[in-house]
Parts: C-alpha cells; structure tokens; sequence
C-alpha cells in the first residue's frame, strides 16, 4: 500500500491493498482459454456489481500482472488504469447509490503466482497441467476481483484447454463440448462464493464417482440426502485413492448430522500428479497431492479437515481474515470429531496431545486476531481445535451439538465475526463464557487442559 493512502473504508487489517468493501460483485461470469504448453491465459471476464451506500466515483478491481486488453462499463469503453495489482475503472460521472454495473474485462498473459509470506499463491503452472491455490489473496493471479473474502458471488465459468486434459472447476458441470483438439468445460457455482475459493484444476485425470443412486444407504435420513462425489485422480494411483478415500462417503453423512445439511450441490476430490504442501481448499473441491495417497489412509485427517471446511469457511465465510481461527479450529476439530466417531482417537485424547505441544511452544499467539504473519501457524489450528473443545467441555453434549449445528445453519452462505461466535454460543447455556473466550481467544498464555464432561462418541443428533 502506499504509505501515503490511508487504507479504504471496510478494507481487511490484514490485507488492506485487497478487495474493496464500497461495492459488491453479485456475479462473475469467466471465459477462458489455457494453453499448458505456453502458459498462456486468454480470458474475458464479466462482472455484475451493485454500488453500496455511498456515492462511487471509482470502482477498483484487483487484478495480477496480466495485460488488459479491453474494458467496457455497461456495454461502453471506460476509462482505467491499471497498475500495482490494481485495476481502477473511472465512471464517466459519479454512481449513485445502489447502482448496478456490468463490466466486461479482456486479458490475456502468463498468469503467475502472487508473491506472499508463505510462497506463491493462485495460478500454478504443474508439470502436466496447472492448479488454483487462492487462499488468502491469490484470485486476482488469474482473473479480476474484488478479492475480500466477505463479498460472496455466483460464478459460472468456461475453461477451453486440449483435449487430453481434463478441467475441474468447483460447482455443477453444465457441459463439455469437444471441438477439433480442444474441449470446453462449464461450470456454474450458484452458491455465495468467496474470491479466493474459485479454483481451477487442470490434469490428465481418471473420472471415479464415488457416489451413485445405488450406493445411496436405503435408510438415509430425508433431510440429508446423498451428495454426489466425484474424484479426477491419475490412473496410475487409483488403487491407492480407492483406499484412502474409502470413507469419504461415510464422512459426509456424519459430518451432516452433527454439521448440518451440505451446503452445496455436490463436492469434487482432484489428485494433482505432484506433490503438495497441503491440500488446497476450494468451494465444492479439494485438491491433494500425490504425497497424501499411500493406499493405508496415513492422510485421512486431511480428507475430514478439508471436507469440514466446505461448512466452516466456505458457507460460513470469515468477514476479514482476522477471524480465520473461525475456519481452521472447526476443521482442526472436525478431525478429532471424525476420529471419535470412527472407532479411533477421542477429541479428549487429541485435546491432550494438543495441549502438551502447544505448552511448549511460544506463548504469543492470541487466536482472535493473530496477525497477517502468524494467520496459517500450526499454533493456530491446535489452539482452534482446543478452543472448541474447551467449549463442548462447557456446554455439555447435547448444548454443544445443538449449537454446532445452529452456527453452520443459521450462517449459511454468509460471513461471520469472532463476535458473531461468541454471542451465538451464549445463547445456549445460562452460564456466563465471557471467561473462557476471553482466556482462549483473547489471551496468548495457553489455559489449562479443559475437562470433558464426558469422553464418549457423539450419538447421531
């Protein structure tokens, strides 16, 4: 940021140069062509946006080091300048309030992650193929955007690549048409959609349906129906997939008892042929590297973390990036639920483990807002899953599955606060949390070990 700009009204504390909060994208609609060999990304992007309260004499879009060749404001061209990861389109008068804009943006370039704290994040070219990895600040590497994770959009997006390849974009397959050596994949995602969750995965994939009509349990509870499952894996290691993913299905359907309903229309595993830090979480995707398959489930703790993140961080959106304890301390602990819930380890036991490696680690995280530097510490993610245990301890069983699944229902699709947490999870118990949220959240010294009213696998609710 320019030291001599004050950051825009509503911007994230954490990435102030990103997004902005005076407007708001209810639609992107992407078409795309990528070419693996090259590198190379055409693109025309479509955006449906509604000014906020205030009048706008600017609308700023972020968007990477690729070239703009063509921009148009309701069908004119417009003014703007683009510079800095900055895209700023200048209106020919003022907007008023309230007012709906479409502008179409053409680019083309070699689309290139984005230099971060922690490596290069979105467009990743692969050996064979090219992957999206947008958290927290990677969309603008790969199209124009309002890049907060707050402003939630649909999405429907055209990806042109070879034939041999094949694209996965997280939402509903529309339709893939093949003409002469290229094939042509639509995606819609209908769902409120953060920037950063759109993603792309582009490989030589086997299509494995982990669900079908007739896999779907006879006695499956009405309010849960079956999601549909689909997996895009190379096919030399489809035979470890088949093992390590063999309880996906059985997760989803726990993860909606205690969860809720799903909340999307159906969720997509891709293995990239290469190995991966971590899995890469995605709105209605995840993807894993080769690195997490070894046919004996050693990575199922990942499968529950990034499939528990599908309700807590992507429905249940964090308004700034201050809060995201709100999305990786339910996932941290979705695994120790899953592990409780299988036979193995309880969320007690998981808890100690927890307890005694963060007692000897650096006391100067504070959960509820632990700087831009510290956001993806593993600290954060042990003390997240201690934070919600610690609280279950409180409430109690039967108070605290309640509340877990009124948070994800009630905050469907939206974006949520430390405080929207706080104030949510007193409604359900008459004594007084204010203690426990400020020594867990609030505080770096690490509490003391909370004391499970009980260690046994939650019952169905």
């Amino acid at each position: 940021m320019n030291p001599q700009q004050a950051p825009a009204p509503g911007a994230d504390p954490y990435f102030p140069d990103h997004g902005d909060a005076r407007y708001h994208v209810e639609r992107y609609e992407l078409d795309l062509d990528y070419r693996p060999v090259s590198n190379r990304l055409s693109g025309s992007a479509r955006l449906h946006t509604q000014t906020g309260p205030a009048p706008l004499d600017e609308i700023v879009l972020d968007l990477a080091a690729l070239r703009v060749h063509r921009l148009l404001l309701d069908g004119r061209t417009a003014r703007y300048v683009h510079r800095a990861g900055k895209l700023r389109i200048r209106p020919g008068r003022t907007l008023a309030p309230g007012t709906a804009c479409t502008i179409e943006v053409r680019y083309t370039g070699n689309p290139q992650p984005i230099r971060s704290p922690w490596g290069g994040l979105g467009w990743e070219e692969l050996t064979d193929g090219a992957l999206v990895a947008g958290q927290p600040i990677g969309a603008p590497s790969w199209y124009p955007c309002n890049d907060r994770p707050a402003d939630k959009a649909s999405y429907r997006v055209a990806l042109t690549a070879p034939s041999p390849f094949t694209a996965v974009v997280g939402g509903r397959l529309l339709s893939r048409t093949t003409r002469a050596s290229s094939t042509t994949w639509v995606y819609e995602q209908p769902a409120p959609t953060s920037s950063y969750l759109m993603t792309v995965s582009l490989g030589r994939y086997t299509t494995v349906p982990l669900t079908t009509p007739a896999q779907a349990p006879a006695s499956a509870d009405e309010r849960n129906p079956p999601v549909p499952q689909t997996a895009y894996v190379p096919a030399h290691l489809r035979p470890q997939f088949t093992e390590d993913f063999a309880r996906q299905t059985q997760m989803m359907q726990f993860f909606q008892d205690v969860f809720g309903a799903y909340p999307f229309g159906e969720y997509a595993i891709v293995v990239a042929d290469e190995e991966l830090d971590v899995p890469v979480e995605a709105q209605g995707v995840a993807t894993f590297g080769t690195n997490h398959l070894d046919g004996a489930r050693t990575s199922e703790r990942l499968v529950a973390h990034e499939l528990a993140h599908q309700w807590f961080g992507n429905s249940v959106s964090v308004a700034d990036w201050q809060h995201i304890w709100l999305n990786e301390g339910f996932a941290k602990y979705a695994e120790w639920l899953w592990s409780e819930h299988a036979g193995g380890r309880t969320a007690a036991d998981h808890a100690a483990t927890a307890h005694r490696l963060l007692s000897i680690a650096p006391q100067n995280l504070r959960l509820a807002d632990p700087g831009a530097l510290l956001m993806f510490d593993d600290r954060l993610y042990q003390r997240g899953g201690l934070t919600v245990h610690a609280l279950r301890c409180a409430l109690g069983e039967a108070p605290f599955f309640r509340m877990l699944k009124a948070w994800a229902t009630n905050h469907r699709h939206g974006a949520v606060t430390t405080t929207d947490f706080t104030t949510h999870a007193q409604q359900h118990t008459a004594t007084p949390l204010s203690g426990l949220f400020e020594a867990w959240l609030r505080e770096p010294s690490l509490p003391p070990l909370p004391h499970p009213t009980g260690a046994r696998r939650p019952a169905r609710p």
